[in-house]
């Protein structure tokens, strides 16, 4: 069953379940999914999806900053439940160990010493941590701490 299949038959167990907060983020997720159709022209593949869901997650993130900062917390609470509803469509996140053990290479590899470099780590560091669904931010902040 594909990812999409799989968004669907959740969205349609929430509906039966009542549950109006999982019901509606899926059916977020799912208008997003055709959107993304529509713009292709074909059916989108589970690797569109996933990529999709990770960006849905961002802009969620970015609006709980938002929130958070504009003294609007029953804002931010819904945007992450929202973020909780999509992560589990999401494979499991990287570790912190594992950003920075794969930072460390990257920062072995392209002879990196300065903030001048964090283009290249970043570039070098992201293909490494693929597919384990790591948060770029997080990422970024290990890359600046250790060439600091």
């Amino acid at each position: 069953m594909s990812l999409k299949d799989q968004i669907v038959n959740d969205m349609t167990a929430a509906m039966k379940a009542q549950d109006a907060a999982r019901t509606s983020t899926l059916r977020m997720v799912k208008a997003a999914i055709m959107n993304r159709e529509k713009d292709g022209g074909a059916a989108v593949t589970d690797e569109d999806v996933l990529k999709l869901l990770r960006s849905q997650v961002k802009q969620r993130r970015d609006s709980v900053e938002q929130y958070q900062k504009a003294g609007r917390p029953e804002l931010a609470d819904k945007e992450i439940a929202e973020i909780a509803v999509i992560e589990t469509y999401l494979p499991q996140a990287a570790s912190e160990a594992e950003v920075e053990q794969a930072v460390s290479e990257a920062i072995a590899e392209t002879g990196a010493s300065s903030m001048k470099d964090m283009g290249a780590v970043m570039k070098a560091v992201m293909p490494k941590l693929a597919g384990k669904n790591a948060d770029g931010r997080t990422v970024s902040d290990t890359v600046k701490k250790k060439l600091a």
